[in-house]
């Protein structure tokens, strides 16, 4: 059943972000303003494939071995360090957003990307403002060494040792 509710959340949620919402912005193929970048377009399906599988990946590992959905109203039981958990603390987030930086390319389109940089913004202002004081509450010390363990955004470029 959590499986279910993991793809009819995906499907709503991340799949109006990345479809509905820039279908909306570019007209659905009739949008002026689009720039062609000839067959350097087709590099945005790079961004969006890994996009797509970072999200997929993340949901998977929500429903495994959190026990739960990316829904905030039936999420995981267990935090989900693993994966690309262990990279960064939002890699759904960032996946939606290649995604979306992958469309904008595909399409030549300068609105998706300032799209992107607004959803960026109401992301971090999610995260910070709901998400991790919620995960603090949920798992404690637990979340707090992991915190410090792992960047919210950027991968921590290690030097060899």
């Amino acid at each position: 059943m959590t499986a279910f509710k993991t793809l009819l959340f995906t499907i709503v949620v991340p799949g109006s972000v990345t479809i509905l919402i820039p279908g909306l912005l570019l007209g659905w193929g009739s949008a002026p303003g689009l720039v062609d970048i000839g067959p350097l377009r087709w590099l945005g399906l790079v961004p969006f494939i890994v996009g797509a599988g970072f999200y997929l990946r993340c949901a998977w590992d929500f429903v495994v071995a959190g026990r739960g959905t990316p829904a905030p109203i039936d999420a995981p039981k267990h935090l989900v360090v693993r994966g690309l958990y262990r990279l960064v603390r939002n890699p759904m987030y960032v996946g939606v957003l290649l995604c979306i930086c992958g469309e904008a390319l595909l399409f030549g389109s300068a609105r998706l990307l300032v799209y992107a940089a607004l959803l960026f913004v109401c992301f971090h202002s999610f995260i910070i403002a709901y998400e991790e004081p919620t995960l603090r509450r949920l798992f404690g010390a637990s979340y707090e060494q992991y915190c410090a363990a792992v960047p919210r955004w950027v991968p921590r470029v290690r030097t060899g040792n």
